[in-house]
Protein backbone atom coordinates (compact mmCIF):
# COMPACT_ATOMS: atom_id res chain seq x y z
CA UNK A 1 0.00 0.00 0.00
CA UNK A 2 1.53 3.26 -0.73
CA UNK A 3 2.07 5.70 2.19
CA UNK A 4 -0.30 8.29 0.89
CA UNK A 5 -3.05 6.10 0.55
CA UNK A 6 -2.31 5.67 4.55
CA UNK A 7 -1.34 9.09 5.80
CA UNK A 8 -4.75 10.03 4.22
CA UNK A 9 -6.88 7.38 6.43
CA UNK A 10 -5.06 9.51 9.23
CA UNK A 11 -6.59 13.21 7.32
CA UNK A 12 -3.04 14.40 7.75
CA UNK A 13 -2.60 17.60 5.82
CA UNK A 14 0.41 16.57 4.70
CA UNK A 15 -0.53 13.41 2.94
CA UNK A 16 -0.78 15.49 -0.58
CA UNK A 17 2.61 15.77 -0.09
CA UNK A 18 3.69 12.39 0.87
CA UNK A 19 6.48 10.64 -0.99
CA UNK A 20 5.53 8.09 -3.75
CA UNK A 21 6.36 5.56 -1.02
CA UNK A 22 5.51 2.02 -0.75
CA UNK A 23 4.58 0.54 2.62
CA UNK A 24 5.01 -3.63 3.05
CA UNK A 25 3.45 -3.53 6.64
CA UNK A 26 3.02 -1.89 9.59
CA UNK A 27 5.22 -1.98 13.07
CA UNK A 28 5.01 -0.74 16.85
CA UNK A 29 7.83 -2.39 18.31
CA UNK A 30 11.03 -1.65 17.05
CA UNK A 31 12.09 -5.40 17.41
CA UNK A 32 9.76 -6.32 14.62
CA UNK A 33 10.23 -4.11 11.82
CA UNK A 34 11.53 -5.19 8.54
CA UNK A 35 11.82 -2.62 5.49
CA UNK A 36 9.41 -0.61 4.09
CA UNK A 37 7.55 -1.09 7.69
CA UNK A 38 5.46 2.08 8.85
CA UNK A 39 6.37 2.44 12.00
CA UNK A 40 4.20 4.02 14.59
CA UNK A 41 5.32 5.24 17.65
CA UNK A 42 2.51 4.28 20.50
CA UNK A 43 2.96 5.09 24.08
CA UNK A 44 1.82 2.65 27.18
CA UNK A 45 1.67 2.76 30.60
CA UNK A 46 5.23 1.76 30.83
CA UNK A 47 7.36 2.60 28.00
CA UNK A 48 6.88 5.11 25.06
CA UNK A 49 7.35 3.99 21.68
CA UNK A 50 9.27 6.98 20.78
CA UNK A 51 12.47 6.34 22.45
CA UNK A 52 12.75 3.11 19.53
CA UNK A 53 12.08 5.10 16.60
CA UNK A 54 16.06 5.12 15.88
CA UNK A 55 15.98 0.98 16.26
CA UNK A 56 13.37 0.97 13.94
CA UNK A 57 15.18 3.02 11.12
CA UNK A 58 18.06 0.73 11.93
CA UNK A 59 15.69 -2.13 10.86
CA UNK A 60 14.37 -0.38 7.65
CA UNK A 61 11.30 1.42 8.43
CA UNK A 62 10.49 3.84 5.43
CA UNK A 63 8.70 6.63 7.69
CA UNK A 64 6.84 6.59 11.49
CA UNK A 65 3.90 7.96 12.42
CA UNK A 66 4.86 10.50 15.91
CA UNK A 67 2.61 12.41 18.58
CA UNK A 68 6.13 14.44 18.85
CA UNK A 69 8.29 14.90 15.62
CA UNK A 70 11.85 13.40 16.85
CA UNK A 71 15.50 14.86 16.37
CA UNK A 72 17.71 13.33 14.08
CA UNK A 73 15.72 10.79 12.35
CA UNK A 74 16.49 10.24 8.93
CA UNK A 75 13.18 9.14 7.81
CA UNK A 76 9.71 11.37 7.24
CA UNK A 77 7.51 11.30 10.54
CA UNK A 78 3.90 12.50 11.01
CA UNK A 79 2.45 14.39 13.75
CA UNK A 80 -0.74 12.62 14.98
CA UNK A 81 -2.80 14.12 18.20
CA UNK A 82 -3.29 10.44 19.49
CA UNK A 83 -0.06 7.13 17.82
CA UNK A 84 -2.52 4.49 19.09
CA UNK A 85 -5.67 6.06 17.51
CA UNK A 86 -3.44 6.41 13.76
CA UNK A 87 -1.98 2.54 14.85
CA UNK A 88 -6.40 1.36 14.86
CA UNK A 89 -7.24 3.21 11.44
CA UNK A 90 -3.73 1.90 9.86
CA UNK A 91 -4.11 -1.53 10.41
CA UNK A 92 -8.05 -1.13 9.63
CA UNK A 93 -6.50 -0.39 6.52
CA UNK A 94 -4.21 -2.07 5.82
CA UNK A 95 -6.16 -5.61 6.36
CA UNK A 96 -8.79 -4.66 4.34
CA UNK A 97 -11.34 -3.81 7.19
CA UNK A 98 -11.34 -7.29 8.09
CA UNK A 99 -13.89 -7.03 11.00
CA UNK A 100 -16.63 -5.90 8.70
CA UNK A 101 -16.37 -8.84 7.06
CA UNK A 102 -17.36 -10.74 10.40
CA UNK A 103 -19.62 -10.76 13.11
CA UNK A 104 -17.70 -9.51 16.07
CA UNK A 105 -19.30 -9.93 19.66
CA UNK A 106 -17.22 -7.50 22.36
CA UNK A 107 -17.85 -8.14 26.28
CA UNK A 108 -16.67 -6.17 28.55
CA UNK A 109 -16.97 -6.25 32.45
CA UNK A 110 -14.88 -6.55 35.35
CA UNK A 111 -15.92 -10.04 36.07
CA UNK A 112 -16.89 -12.94 34.18
CA UNK A 113 -15.48 -11.34 30.58
CA UNK A 114 -13.69 -14.82 29.84
CA UNK A 115 -16.42 -17.50 30.81
CA UNK A 116 -19.09 -15.27 28.74
CA UNK A 117 -17.18 -15.22 25.55
CA UNK A 118 -16.36 -18.62 26.12
CA UNK A 119 -19.91 -19.81 26.86
CA UNK A 120 -20.77 -17.88 23.56
CA UNK A 121 -18.54 -19.15 21.24
CA UNK A 122 -20.07 -22.54 22.32
CA UNK A 123 -23.25 -21.56 21.43
CA UNK A 124 -22.15 -20.73 18.24
CA UNK A 125 -20.21 -23.58 17.92
CA UNK A 126 -22.88 -25.67 18.23
CA UNK A 127 -24.90 -24.49 15.47
CA UNK A 128 -21.90 -25.63 13.47
CA UNK A 129 -20.61 -21.56 12.90
CA UNK A 130 -16.83 -21.52 12.67
CA UNK A 131 -15.75 -19.11 15.19
CA UNK A 132 -12.79 -17.43 16.40
CA UNK A 133 -12.27 -16.17 20.51
CA UNK A 134 -9.98 -13.76 21.51
CA UNK A 135 -9.53 -13.37 25.31
CA UNK A 136 -7.41 -13.51 28.52
CA UNK A 137 -6.65 -17.17 28.56
CA UNK A 138 -6.77 -18.53 24.48
CA UNK A 139 -7.16 -16.92 21.07
CA UNK A 140 -8.26 -18.89 18.51
CA UNK A 141 -8.50 -18.96 14.62
CA UNK A 142 -10.74 -21.55 14.03
CA UNK A 143 -9.09 -24.60 14.71
CA UNK A 144 -5.82 -23.02 15.89
CA UNK A 145 -5.51 -22.66 19.46
CA UNK A 146 -2.79 -20.52 21.15
CA UNK A 147 -2.26 -18.65 25.45
CA UNK A 148 -3.34 -15.31 24.92
CA UNK A 149 -1.15 -12.66 25.61
CA UNK A 150 -3.09 -9.57 26.14
CA UNK A 151 -6.50 -9.77 27.58
CA UNK A 152 -6.98 -7.78 24.25
CA UNK A 153 -3.98 -7.83 21.76
CA UNK A 154 -2.85 -4.34 20.72
CA UNK A 155 -4.53 -3.05 17.50
CA UNK A 156 -2.49 -4.15 14.90
CA UNK A 157 -2.09 -7.18 16.35
CA UNK A 158 -6.17 -7.40 16.54
CA UNK A 159 -6.49 -6.47 12.86
CA UNK A 160 -4.62 -9.22 11.65
CA UNK A 161 -6.19 -11.44 13.74
CA UNK A 162 -9.45 -10.75 12.37
CA UNK A 163 -7.55 -10.57 8.59
CA UNK A 164 -6.48 -14.62 9.57
CA UNK A 165 -10.19 -15.16 10.54
CA UNK A 166 -11.35 -13.88 7.10
CA UNK A 167 -8.77 -15.87 5.26
CA UNK A 168 -9.92 -18.62 6.88
CA UNK A 169 -13.47 -18.14 6.56
CA UNK A 170 -14.67 -17.56 10.05
CA UNK A 171 -17.75 -16.29 10.07
CA UNK A 172 -18.36 -15.15 14.19
CA UNK A 173 -15.50 -14.22 16.61
CA UNK A 174 -16.62 -13.44 20.51
CA UNK A 175 -13.96 -11.21 22.11
CA UNK A 176 -13.07 -9.58 25.65
CA UNK A 177 -12.91 -5.75 25.24
CA UNK A 178 -10.51 -4.66 28.57
CA UNK A 179 -10.45 -1.53 30.52
CA UNK A 180 -6.88 -1.07 29.26
CA UNK A 181 -7.68 -2.61 25.84
CA UNK A 182 -10.76 0.67 25.23
CA UNK A 183 -8.93 3.03 26.82
CA UNK A 184 -5.36 2.85 24.76
CA UNK A 185 -7.79 2.25 21.76
CA UNK A 186 -6.92 -1.58 20.99
CA UNK A 187 -10.54 -2.16 20.21
CA UNK A 188 -10.19 1.33 17.64
CA UNK A 189 -11.62 0.90 14.19
CA UNK A 190 -13.25 -2.95 15.27
CA UNK A 191 -16.77 -2.97 13.38
CA UNK A 192 -18.75 -4.40 15.95
CA UNK A 193 -22.25 -6.14 15.90
CA UNK A 194 -23.22 -7.45 19.28
CA UNK A 195 -21.02 -5.14 22.64
CA UNK A 196 -22.58 -6.71 26.28
CA UNK A 197 -21.43 -4.70 29.73
CA UNK A 198 -22.08 -7.57 32.25
CA UNK A 199 -20.97 -5.88 35.10
CA UNK A 200 -18.88 -2.82 36.45
CA UNK A 201 -16.68 -2.90 40.28
CA UNK A 202 -14.17 -1.35 41.58
CA UNK A 203 -10.93 -3.01 39.93
CA UNK A 204 -7.50 -1.68 38.17
CA UNK A 205 -7.64 1.69 40.23
CA UNK A 206 -4.34 1.98 40.46
CA UNK A 207 -3.46 1.64 36.93
CA UNK A 208 -6.17 4.05 35.84
CA UNK A 209 -5.94 6.47 38.59
CA UNK A 210 -9.77 6.73 39.52
CA UNK A 211 -12.61 4.49 39.55
CA UNK A 212 -14.37 7.18 37.49
CA UNK A 213 -11.53 7.03 34.68
CA UNK A 214 -11.67 2.86 34.90
CA UNK A 215 -16.01 3.00 34.24
CA UNK A 216 -15.40 5.28 31.46
CA UNK A 217 -12.87 3.75 29.64
CA UNK A 218 -15.23 0.03 30.02
CA UNK A 219 -17.64 2.67 29.01
CA UNK A 220 -16.26 3.85 25.60
CA UNK A 221 -17.50 0.27 24.47
CA UNK A 222 -21.41 1.32 24.40
CA UNK A 223 -20.93 4.91 24.05
CA UNK A 224 -19.05 4.36 21.28
CA UNK A 225 -21.65 1.84 19.60
CA UNK A 226 -23.89 3.00 16.75
CA UNK A 227 -27.42 2.57 15.68
CA UNK A 228 -26.81 -0.86 13.97
CA UNK A 229 -25.05 -2.67 16.49
CA UNK A 230 -26.69 -4.02 19.14
CA UNK A 231 -25.80 -3.33 23.35
CA UNK A 232 -26.20 -5.79 26.14
CA UNK A 233 -26.51 -4.55 29.66
CA UNK A 234 -27.71 -6.10 32.91
CA UNK A 235 -29.67 -4.40 35.09
CA UNK A 236 -28.50 -5.39 38.61
CA UNK A 237 -25.64 -3.96 38.13
CA UNK A 238 -26.04 -0.06 38.93
CA UNK A 239 -23.11 0.96 36.60
CA UNK A 240 -24.18 -1.47 33.77
CA UNK A 241 -27.38 -0.02 34.52
CA UNK A 242 -26.80 3.59 34.13
CA UNK A 243 -25.15 3.26 30.66
CA UNK A 244 -28.12 2.19 28.85
CA UNK A 245 -28.98 6.01 27.68
CA UNK A 246 -25.96 6.18 26.89
CA UNK A 247 -25.44 4.32 23.67
CA UNK A 248 -26.70 5.30 20.13
CA UNK A 249 -27.04 0.99 19.64
CA UNK A 250 -30.43 -1.15 19.84
CA UNK A 251 -30.47 -2.31 24.02
CA UNK A 252 -30.80 -5.50 25.64
CA UNK A 253 -31.35 -6.07 28.96
CA UNK A 254 -31.53 -8.49 31.53
CA UNK A 255 -31.52 -9.18 35.38
CA UNK A 256 -32.23 -11.79 37.85
CA UNK A 257 -33.12 -9.24 40.85
CA UNK A 258 -34.61 -5.61 38.23
CA UNK A 259 -37.89 -6.74 36.80
CA UNK A 260 -37.77 -4.18 34.29
CA UNK A 261 -35.31 -5.99 31.88
CA UNK A 262 -36.34 -6.90 28.44
CA UNK A 263 -35.08 -10.86 29.95
CA UNK A 264 -35.60 -12.03 32.90
CA UNK A 265 -34.30 -14.91 35.11
CA UNK A 266 -36.94 -16.78 36.62
CA UNK A 267 -37.33 -19.85 39.08
CA UNK A 268 -33.61 -19.99 39.79
CA UNK A 269 -32.04 -22.76 41.44
CA UNK A 270 -28.96 -23.08 43.00
CA UNK A 271 -28.73 -25.57 44.89
CA UNK A 272 -25.91 -27.82 43.85
CA UNK A 273 -24.43 -25.10 42.65
CA UNK A 274 -25.42 -25.43 38.94
CA UNK A 275 -28.22 -23.40 38.01
CA UNK A 276 -31.23 -24.45 36.65
CA UNK A 277 -33.33 -21.42 35.97
CA UNK A 278 -35.97 -19.86 32.96
CA UNK A 279 -35.46 -17.69 30.59
CA UNK A 280 -38.59 -15.16 30.37
CA UNK A 281 -38.68 -12.45 27.44
CA UNK A 282 -40.70 -9.84 28.60
CA UNK A 283 -40.34 -7.05 25.99
CA UNK A 284 -43.85 -7.24 23.54
CA UNK A 285 -42.72 -8.69 20.36
CA UNK A 286 -38.84 -9.72 21.28
CA UNK A 287 -39.24 -13.34 20.69
CA UNK A 288 -40.40 -12.77 17.24
CA UNK A 289 -37.11 -10.21 16.93
CA UNK A 290 -34.69 -12.65 18.38
CA UNK A 291 -35.95 -15.33 16.44
CA UNK A 292 -36.45 -17.03 19.69
CA UNK A 293 -40.07 -18.75 18.56
CA UNK A 294 -40.64 -18.93 22.54
CA UNK A 295 -41.29 -16.63 25.28
CA UNK A 296 -40.29 -18.89 27.99
CA UNK A 297 -37.69 -21.45 28.11
CA UNK A 298 -35.76 -23.48 30.62
CA UNK A 299 -31.91 -23.17 30.89
CA UNK A 300 -29.66 -25.62 32.93
CA UNK A 301 -25.74 -24.92 33.56
CA UNK A 302 -22.77 -27.23 34.22
CA UNK A 303 -20.72 -24.86 35.28
CA UNK A 304 -20.94 -23.75 39.53
CA UNK A 305 -21.89 -20.59 40.24
CA UNK A 306 -24.17 -17.39 40.21
CA UNK A 307 -22.17 -15.40 37.80
CA UNK A 308 -22.60 -18.17 35.81
CA UNK A 309 -26.07 -17.05 35.70
CA UNK A 310 -25.43 -13.56 34.21
CA UNK A 311 -22.68 -14.65 32.12
CA UNK A 312 -25.08 -17.35 30.74
CA UNK A 313 -27.52 -14.35 30.05
CA UNK A 314 -25.23 -12.59 27.85
CA UNK A 315 -24.47 -15.77 26.17
CA UNK A 316 -27.89 -16.78 25.41
CA UNK A 317 -28.96 -12.93 23.83
CA UNK A 318 -26.12 -12.56 22.04
CA UNK A 319 -26.77 -16.65 20.47
CA UNK A 320 -30.40 -15.33 20.07
CA UNK A 321 -29.24 -12.28 18.23
CA UNK A 322 -26.95 -14.77 15.75
CA UNK A 323 -29.67 -16.82 14.76
CA UNK A 324 -28.82 -19.34 17.01
CA UNK A 325 -32.21 -21.84 17.95
CA UNK A 326 -33.38 -22.13 21.35
CA UNK A 327 -32.69 -25.74 21.41
CA UNK A 328 -29.29 -25.11 20.55
CA UNK A 329 -28.59 -23.02 22.92
CA UNK A 330 -30.27 -25.53 25.68
CA UNK A 331 -27.56 -27.99 24.50
CA UNK A 332 -24.76 -25.65 24.40
CA UNK A 333 -24.79 -24.64 27.91
CA UNK A 334 -25.91 -28.29 29.32
CA UNK A 335 -22.95 -29.35 27.86
CA UNK A 336 -20.53 -26.31 28.29
CA UNK A 337 -17.91 -27.86 31.34
CA UNK A 338 -16.33 -23.88 32.13
CA UNK A 339 -13.22 -22.72 31.98
CA UNK A 340 -10.07 -23.21 34.49
CA UNK A 341 -9.71 -21.36 37.61
CA UNK A 342 -13.18 -19.67 36.86
CA UNK A 343 -15.15 -21.29 40.11
CA UNK A 344 -14.19 -24.48 38.96
CA UNK A 345 -14.73 -27.66 40.32
CA UNK A 346 -11.54 -29.60 40.13
CA UNK A 347 -12.13 -32.21 42.47
CA UNK A 348 -15.81 -33.83 43.50
CA UNK A 349 -15.53 -37.35 45.78
CA UNK A 350 -16.17 -37.24 49.34
CA UNK A 351 -15.29 -33.38 49.39
CA UNK A 352 -15.67 -30.77 46.84
CA UNK A 353 -12.49 -28.39 45.68
CA UNK A 354 -13.50 -25.48 43.94
CA UNK A 355 -10.88 -23.41 42.12
CA UNK A 356 -11.22 -19.37 41.97
CA UNK A 357 -9.04 -16.51 40.60
CA UNK A 358 -10.66 -14.25 42.64
CA UNK A 359 -9.54 -10.87 40.72
CA UNK A 360 -10.67 -8.00 42.96
CA UNK A 361 -13.39 -7.32 45.39
CA UNK A 362 -16.31 -7.56 42.86
CA UNK A 363 -15.49 -10.89 42.07
CA UNK A 364 -14.72 -12.12 45.51
CA UNK A 365 -18.75 -11.14 46.60
CA UNK A 366 -20.32 -12.97 43.24
CA UNK A 367 -18.21 -15.81 43.91
CA UNK A 368 -18.91 -15.94 48.07
CA UNK A 369 -22.75 -15.29 47.24
CA UNK A 370 -23.02 -18.55 45.23
CA UNK A 371 -21.88 -20.75 47.87
CA UNK A 372 -24.74 -19.21 50.23
CA UNK A 373 -26.66 -21.17 47.93
CA UNK A 374 -24.67 -24.74 48.09
CA UNK A 375 -25.09 -27.59 50.17
CA UNK A 376 -22.47 -28.44 52.20
CA UNK A 377 -20.91 -29.01 55.65
CA UNK A 378 -18.15 -26.71 56.28
CA UNK A 379 -16.63 -24.30 53.99
CA UNK A 380 -12.42 -24.29 54.07
CA UNK A 381 -10.82 -20.89 52.34
CA UNK A 382 -6.92 -20.73 51.36
CA UNK A 383 -6.40 -17.42 49.59
CA UNK A 384 -3.60 -16.38 47.98
CA UNK A 385 -2.78 -12.95 48.55
CA UNK A 386 -2.48 -10.80 44.96
CA UNK A 387 0.84 -9.13 44.69
CA UNK A 388 2.31 -6.13 43.55
CA UNK A 389 -1.19 -4.72 42.86
CA UNK A 390 -1.38 -2.01 45.45
CA UNK A 391 -2.79 -1.67 49.65
CA UNK A 392 -6.26 -0.66 48.09
CA UNK A 393 -6.98 -3.88 46.45
CA UNK A 394 -5.35 -6.35 48.71
CA UNK A 395 -7.66 -4.20 51.45
CA UNK A 396 -10.95 -4.09 49.46
CA UNK A 397 -10.34 -7.81 48.64
CA UNK A 398 -9.89 -8.50 52.31
CA UNK A 399 -13.08 -6.65 53.31
CA UNK A 400 -14.97 -9.13 50.70
CA UNK A 401 -13.44 -12.05 52.25
CA UNK A 402 -14.16 -10.63 55.63
CA UNK A 403 -17.79 -9.66 54.80
CA UNK A 404 -18.70 -13.30 53.54
CA UNK A 405 -16.89 -15.37 56.05
CA UNK A 406 -19.62 -14.73 59.18
CA UNK A 407 -22.47 -15.26 56.80
CA UNK A 408 -20.74 -18.96 55.35
CA UNK A 409 -19.77 -20.03 58.68
CA UNK A 410 -15.92 -19.48 58.15
CA UNK A 411 -13.84 -18.42 61.36
CA UNK A 412 -10.25 -18.96 59.81
CA UNK A 413 -8.85 -17.88 56.69
CA UNK A 414 -5.52 -19.53 55.11
CA UNK A 415 -3.69 -17.55 53.33
CA UNK A 416 -0.43 -17.53 51.35
CA UNK A 417 2.08 -15.33 50.25
CA UNK A 418 3.25 -17.85 47.00
CA UNK A 419 6.88 -16.52 47.48
CA UNK A 420 7.94 -19.72 45.18
CA UNK A 421 5.07 -19.59 42.81
CA UNK A 422 4.99 -16.05 41.31
CA UNK A 423 6.93 -13.83 39.35
CA UNK A 424 8.66 -10.70 40.21
CA UNK A 425 5.62 -8.33 39.03
CA UNK A 426 3.36 -10.75 41.20
CA UNK A 427 5.37 -10.51 44.35
CA UNK A 428 3.45 -9.75 47.30
CA UNK A 429 4.91 -6.52 49.77
CA UNK A 430 4.99 -6.37 52.70
CA UNK A 431 2.55 -3.55 52.86
CA UNK A 432 -0.05 -5.66 50.84
CA UNK A 433 0.62 -8.12 53.27
CA UNK A 434 0.15 -6.43 56.55
CA UNK A 435 -3.24 -4.60 54.65
CA UNK A 436 -4.53 -8.18 54.51
CA UNK A 437 -3.78 -8.86 57.82
CA UNK A 438 -4.85 -5.91 59.28
CA UNK A 439 -8.33 -6.50 57.61
CA UNK A 440 -8.83 -10.37 58.98
CA UNK A 441 -7.59 -8.92 62.74
CA UNK A 442 -10.50 -6.16 62.99
CA UNK A 443 -13.12 -8.68 61.62
CA UNK A 444 -11.99 -11.43 64.27
CA UNK A 445 -10.90 -13.94 61.89
CA UNK A 446 -8.19 -16.36 62.64
CA UNK A 447 -5.46 -16.46 59.91
CA UNK A 448 -2.70 -18.58 59.00
CA UNK A 449 -0.02 -17.07 56.76
CA UNK A 450 1.97 -19.35 54.68
CA UNK A 451 4.83 -18.17 52.63
CA UNK A 452 4.72 -21.09 50.34
CA UNK A 453 1.71 -22.03 48.10
CA UNK A 454 2.36 -26.02 48.88
CA UNK A 455 2.31 -25.41 52.98
CA UNK A 456 -1.04 -23.56 52.55
CA UNK A 457 -2.29 -26.06 50.44
CA UNK A 458 -1.71 -28.70 52.66
CA UNK A 459 -3.43 -26.86 56.12
CA UNK A 460 -6.13 -26.37 53.99
CA UNK A 461 -6.37 -30.41 53.00
CA UNK A 462 -6.26 -31.21 56.89
CA UNK A 463 -8.90 -29.37 57.78
CA UNK A 464 -10.97 -31.22 55.48
CA UNK A 465 -14.08 -33.74 56.45
CA UNK A 466 -16.59 -35.71 54.09
CA UNK A 467 -18.60 -33.16 52.80
CA UNK A 468 -16.83 -30.11 52.81
CA UNK A 469 -15.86 -27.53 50.96
CA UNK A 470 -12.07 -26.54 50.09
CA UNK A 471 -12.04 -23.04 47.86
CA UNK A 472 -8.76 -22.42 46.41
CA UNK A 473 -9.09 -18.76 45.92
CA UNK A 474 -6.81 -16.20 44.23
CA UNK A 475 -5.04 -15.02 41.27
CA UNK A 476 -1.25 -15.38 40.40
CA UNK A 477 -0.34 -16.47 43.57
CA UNK A 478 -2.89 -19.56 42.98
CA UNK A 479 -2.51 -20.89 39.66
CA UNK A 480 -0.31 -23.48 40.42
CA UNK A 481 -2.67 -24.53 43.56
CA UNK A 482 -5.23 -27.20 41.74
CA UNK A 483 -2.13 -29.04 40.79
CA UNK A 484 -0.35 -29.11 43.88
CA UNK A 485 -3.49 -29.69 45.61
CA UNK A 486 -5.05 -33.00 43.28
CA UNK A 487 -1.21 -34.03 43.33
CA UNK A 488 -1.19 -33.83 47.49
CA UNK A 489 -5.21 -35.15 47.38
CA UNK A 490 -3.05 -38.34 45.38
CA UNK A 491 -0.29 -38.84 47.32
CA UNK A 492 -2.91 -39.28 50.50
CA UNK A 493 -5.29 -41.50 48.31
CA UNK A 494 -3.73 -43.50 46.19
CA UNK A 495 -6.35 -45.81 45.44
CA UNK A 496 -8.39 -43.03 43.63
CA UNK A 497 -6.87 -43.33 40.38
CA UNK A 498 -4.45 -39.95 39.23
CA UNK A 499 -6.36 -40.25 35.49
CA UNK A 500 -9.66 -39.61 38.16
CA UNK A 501 -7.59 -37.01 40.47
CA UNK A 502 -6.37 -35.19 37.58
CA UNK A 503 -9.22 -35.30 34.85
CA UNK A 504 -10.30 -31.90 35.65
CA UNK A 505 -6.59 -30.04 34.53
CA UNK A 506 -6.74 -32.34 31.44
CA UNK A 507 -6.39 -28.87 29.03
CA UNK A 508 -5.62 -26.60 31.60
CA UNK A 509 -3.04 -23.64 30.78
CA UNK A 510 -2.41 -22.25 34.05
CA UNK A 511 -0.24 -23.51 36.87
CA UNK A 512 1.07 -26.77 34.57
Amino acid sequence: MMLKTMLEALSLPESGHAPDLPVTGLAYHSEKVVPGDLFVCIKGYKTDGHRYLGKAVEKGAAAAVVEEIQAGIPIPQYRVANSRQALAALADLFYDHPSRKIKVIGVTATNGKTTTTFMTNAILEEHGLKTGLIGTVIIKVGNTVRPAVLTTPESLDLHHLFYQMVQQGISHVTMEASSSGLELYRVGNVDFDIVAVNNISREHIDLHGSFEAYFNAKARLVREANPGQWAIFNLDCPNSASLVEQTRAKTLTYGLKNSGGDCLVKDLDLSTGRARFTVELQKPGLAGTLGAGVRRFPVELSVLGLHSVYNAMVAILSGLLCGVPVAVIQRALRSFRGVERRFELIFEDEFKVIDDHFANNGNIHVTLETLKFMDYRNLHVVYAIRGSRGVTVNRESAEALAHWAPVLGVKEIIATTSSSHVTDKDAVTGEEREAFQAVMNSAGLSTVICDELPEAVAKGLSRVRPGDILLLAGCQGMDHGARICLEQIHQRNPHLGREKVFQALQNRVAGM
